[in-house]
């Protein structure tokens, strides 16, 4: 797919998320290790829908497909996609004894904890019929994070509408994700990333997450750049060292805005969602990954992840006074 068409299908705007939506749960105040606090603060998580929230902030027509829970936390998850503004008409009831995906996280740095509960975790009950349902021939694109593969029925499911994609010539963009306490071995994972990988239009992550397909510690940036030779976009995060992008035949190296964070998630949900978001505001690409990279640094000084989602005012204007080293 060429990258011509790939920028065109984004700034059609017609985007479907698959992957998770969720529950975050943060101790108060901020700096409050888990076991001390007295109360705690609840927000929309998962990884699919903090990336929602933001493309959502630049304008974005968004759709995501999931399960959530069949009880009061899954009414809750709608209802905050709902205020966010994102479409859930494809979102499910999962009817068994699975819960919502649950997460504790402490924002603080110092002896940070993030505690995930995803043990019968609903949005890995996606299946089959919920990608016929869909019917994804009516989007423009698709953003598929990584944890939709972690399990079955959930990884079948993802990888049927990658290949209903490819049919289809609709461009997918995939975030990485790992989470290794969902998967059942890092050699599993390699194996079912790769062959994700092969059904995508553009491939983002960081450099863990590339050493895990290619097999190797520290053979990340090798196999990205190889990834890049028969697919349209590759972007490879490398932490506080900044990124570099493969699109359209040109290497890309960027920094980061340095910033004294809060808690180190959300980064990686902010960046997609702006990345994209700048794209289908006509930026070019190298503005786009600034505005993304602005985006990341906002969030982890605040508290939350979809709260925490900048729009494209409140990041040019942190723009103007912070520069990317």
């Amino acid at each position: 797919m060429s990258s011509e068409f790939l920028i065109s299908k984004i700034k059609k705007n017609n985007f479907l998320l698959i992957g998770r939506a969720g529950i975050d749960i943060y101790p108060e105040p901020p700096g409050t290790k888990t076991e001390n606090a007295k109360t705690f603060v609840s927000h929309l998580g998962g990884s699919s829908a903090n990336t929602a929230v933001e493309l959502v902030k630049f304008g974005g027509k968004c759709q995501i497909l999931t399960r959530v829970s069949d009880d009061a936390l899954g009414r809750f998850v709608l209802n905050q996609l709902e205020y966010y503004g994102v479409n859930h008409n494809l979102v499910k009831f999962e009817k068994n004894e699975s819960r919502i995906s649950f997460a504790i996280v402490e924002s603080r740095l110092k002896e940070h904890q993030s505690i995930i509960y995803r043990h019968m975790a609903s949005d890995l009950f996606m299946n089959k019929s919920d990608i016929d349902n869909a019917e994804i021939n009516q989007f423009d694109c698709i953003l598929l994070t990584g944890t939709s593969l972690a399990a079955e029925p959930s990884r079948s499911a993802a990888l049927y509408a990658l290949e209903k994609a490819n049919e289809m010539n609709i461009p997918v963009i995939m975030d990485i994700d790992y989470r290794p306490y969902t998967w059942d071995s890092q050699s599993t994972a390699s194996e079912i990333y790769n062959l994700a990988v092969n059904m995508s239009t553009g491939v983002i992550g960081n450099d863990d997450e590339f050493s895990i397909l290619a097999g190797g510690y520290n053979e990340g940036l090798s196999y990205a750049k190889k990834l890049a030779n028969k697919t349209t976009l590759v972007i490879y995060k490398k932490g506080e060292n900044g990124s570099v992008t493969f699109f359209n035949h040109n290497e890309i190296n960027k920094g980061i805005f340095p910033v004294k964070p809060l808690k180190p998630t959300g980064a990686g949900d902010a960046f997609m969602g702006a990345f994209i978001g700048s794209i289908l505001k006509k930026y070019q690409i190298h503005e786009a990954l600034d505005i993304a990279s602005a985006a990341a640094a906002i969030v982890v000084t605040k508290v939350g992840c979809a709260p925490a989602m900048p729009n494209l005012n409140e990041i040019l204007e942190f723009m103007k006074y912070n520069k990317i080293s």
